[in-house]
């Protein structure tokens, strides 16, 4: 029998940005980047999974915004020429590195990446990404919410109901659009919760949200199994509190797995690096640097000089650092357990892009815990919040306190000199 449940939960957001205006548009970038490195890979570990018949589960929030740049026929033949630059330039690249004891095998990796992404993209997911989420959605393994319908914080909008309402509307009518179904739940931006906020979601037909963990830690009255169990709020909807532990060991760059030595270097990119001759014609048309996603080095530590990255080390890391967050959740989970009485729910929240894009090995890592999480351990097991929540628990009812994720915890980033 398991003793406790592990809810993970990647939010992918990315703001509306589509220019035929202009032949070649910077910020455009940022999709083609998330698709080439977060979007695709982690349908592809999500496949592979299935194939492998590993039970697991992950909740994936899509943001309104995202899902219509992946349904838009203008930006997806753009992304093709996006990945087919990159082919060509990783081309060029087998030809430099030829013979380069380190380089070589890297350059071969990228060129290989890089068509598997564009196979994957055209022939696998049919140039719609969209389709692909909502067929891993029907699996039953993968749970896709929404969020709110631009992104926008909500606790600066309390004043204006109306405009909240309306955010929550309008992302619910997309996701059934694009998903066939009306969203179980909602991704709070940024976890921005403000007292009220919950009837709102409940006039919605939201069952469930998230929160950072001092929002449910300062809830009143005080929450008897803090973070560890969801609370209802005062309108019946169930708020899952986020796991500060598992929360640094994947966020943070210092503490956490994405800062290891062995792992990719983010910032050493060869278009910065190369000279720009010869990378002008795979970059900006006007000259302007940019990330292609080929990286030579490896983090290595607080220096410039960069030892060359290692694809086989980098893995190993990978899966003991999975190994080690495993380890972590059982003991956790355990202690809990054990102690107190109870089946405690862990909530570990991420960005998707960390996945890929800033942490190049996190889809591995994804990977490598899903199926340790199911063959190497019975302490707890992976659920859905709406899989947990059709089960038979008693959950508390608070009223939970105004909070976000942001610096300091409340609104200071999105409320304050610079934007008042």
């Amino acid at each position: 029998m398991h003793k406790g449940y592990l809810i993970l939960v990647l939010h992918a957001h990315l703001p509306y940005i589509r220019h035929p205006e202009h032949e070649y548009f910077l910020e455009e970038n940022w999709l083609y980047e998330a698709i080439t490195e977060s979007y695709i890979p982690l349908i592809d570990v999500f496949d592979r999974l299935l194939n492998d018949n590993i039970d697991f589960r992950i909740t994936l929030s899509l943001s309104p915004t995202l899902v219509e740049m992946f349904n838009d026929a203008f930006l997806r033949e753009r992304y093709l020429r996006y990945i087919n630059n990159l082919i060509e330039l990783s081309e060029k690249e087998l030809l430099r590195n030829r013979g380069h004891i380190s380089f070589e095998p890297l350059a071969r990796m990228y060129n290989s990446r890089f068509k598997r992404v564009r196979f994957l993209y055209e022939e696998s997911c049919k140039k719609d990404l969209t389709a692909a989420f909502r067929r891993l959605g029907g699996t039953g393994k993968v749970e896709i919410i929404t969020t709110a319908a631009t992104h926008s914080y909500l606790p600066v909008l309390s004043m204006y109901p109306q405009a909240v309402r309306a955010q929550i509307r309008v992302a619910k009518e997309n996701h059934i659009k694009n998903f066939g179904r009306a969203p179980a739940g909602i991704w709070l931006p940024e976890c921005g919760y403000y007292n009220g906020a919950d009837s709102l979601l409940e006039e919605a037909g939201m069952r469930f949200f998230f929160m950072d963990t001092h929002g449910i830690l300062n809830g009143t009255p005080t929450p008897r199994y803090g973070i560890y169990k969801p609370v209802a709020c005062t309108s019946g909807v169930i708020a899952f509190g986020r796991d500060i532990e598992s929360s640094k060991q994947v966020w943070s760059s210092i503490e956490g797995y994405p800062g290891d030595p062995a792992y990719r270097d983010f910032y050493r990119d060869a278009g910065f690096d190369l000279p720009i001759d010869y990378v002008k014609p795979h970059i900006h048309p006007d000259g302007i640097r940019t990330y292609t996603g080929i990286k030579y080095y490896r983090i290595t530590g607080k220096t410039e000089d960069k030892m060359p990255y290692v694809r086989e080390q980098a893995l190993a890391k990978a899966e003991e650092h999975a190994e080690n967050f495993m380890l972590n959740k059982k003991r956790q989970i355990e202690f809990l357990y054990t102690n107190v009485g109870f089946k405690p729910v862990m909530t570990a929240p991420y960005d998707t892009e960390l996945f890929g894009h800033w942490w190049f090995e996190g889809p591995d890592w994804l990977d490598f815990l899903m199926r340790k999480i199911a063959r190497m351990q019975y302490v707890f097991r992976t659920i859905t919040p709406s899989e947990y929540l059709s089960e038979d628990h008693e959950l508390q009812r608070i009223e939970p306190s105004m909070s976000s994720w942001g610096y300091k915890g409340y609104n200071e980033v999105w409320l304050n000199s610079s934007n008042s």
